[in-house]
């Protein structure tokens, strides 16, 4: 039965929907890294992926800092990584695998959710707000 307050809708009250609300389950932390961030949208952006020079310039990261964030993207299969030549210089290429570009666009989908949720409760002004219901400040 629903408490004083509370609503009963579709057979969940209005505090049992908001339950984990916010909590953003599909927010993934090999994707949330900043690095990794970076070098994933780089590469959604290239079907056929990117040079390991270009998305290092793209990303502002050094060779160190690219390859260990690539490493941790490749352990969690979201990128490949391809070596090879072109004129007879070795290159490496990297792309997003298709199980990566799906969690990628996923993770972009929850993403958009938080934004959402941010400026819905940016368009109420912070400042006439009412406190919480029994709360004083001290």
């Amino acid at each position: 039965m629903a408490s004083k307050g509370e609503e009963k809708t579709g057979g969940k009250t209005d505090r049992q929907r908001e339950n984990g609300r916010f909590a953003y389950e599909g927010l993934e932390r090999v994707l949330h890294e900043k690095a990794r961030l970076s070098i994933l949208s780089s590469l959604a952006s290239h079907d056929g992926g990117l040079a390991f020079n270009d998305l290092k310039s793209m990303c502002t990261l050094t060779d160190g800092n690219l390859s260990r964030q690539l490493q941790v993207l490749q352990e969690a299969a979201l990128v490949e990584i391809i070596k090879g030549y072109k004129n007879n210089r070795p290159q490496t290429v990297v792309r997003l695998t298709s199980d990566g570009r799906a969690r990628f666009l996923e993770y972009i989908a929850v993403l958009e959710s938080v934004v959402a949720d941010a400026m819905l409760g940016a368009g109420k002004n912070p400042r006439r707000s009412r406190p919480l219901e029994g709360f004083s400040p001290a």
